[in-house]
């Protein structure tokens, strides 16, 4: 479904051990947003939804909602730094589009 790189699952193993209670993972989403409809979404999991794929990177759970899966069939997930920016990269074979500021993406 989804591919991680050893960036991010080590940017995400320190994210969620900076946290007082340690979340069972986090869960990666599309959610309506922005210019062209549709943005990536993270979010920390301190209850498991059983409606949700898990999949698992180096010990990291990553779960996906359900009504997200099809638009991320294929995506790589990475986290990029910069000298101006750092954040998590999406490359989604399945964007069509992305509007100018970049925050949201069509399919």
């Amino acid at each position: 479904m989804i591919t991680v790189t050893h960036s991010a699952v080590n940017q995400i193993k320190k994210m969620m051990t900076s946290r007082s209670n340690l979340p069972y993972g986090i869960k990666l989403g599309i959610n309506t947003k922005g210019c062209s409809g549709l943005s990536y979404t993270l979010e920390y999991v301190d209850n498991v939804d059983t409606n949700d794929e898990v999949l698992e990177f180096d010990d990291i759970k990553i779960f996906v909602d359900p009504k997200s899966s099809l638009f991320l069939i294929g995506t790589q997930m990475d986290y990029v730094e910069g000298e101006l920016e750092s954040g998590f990269k999406f490359v989604n074979p399945n964007e069509k589009g992305r509007c100018g500021c970049g925050e949201s993406f069509h399919v």
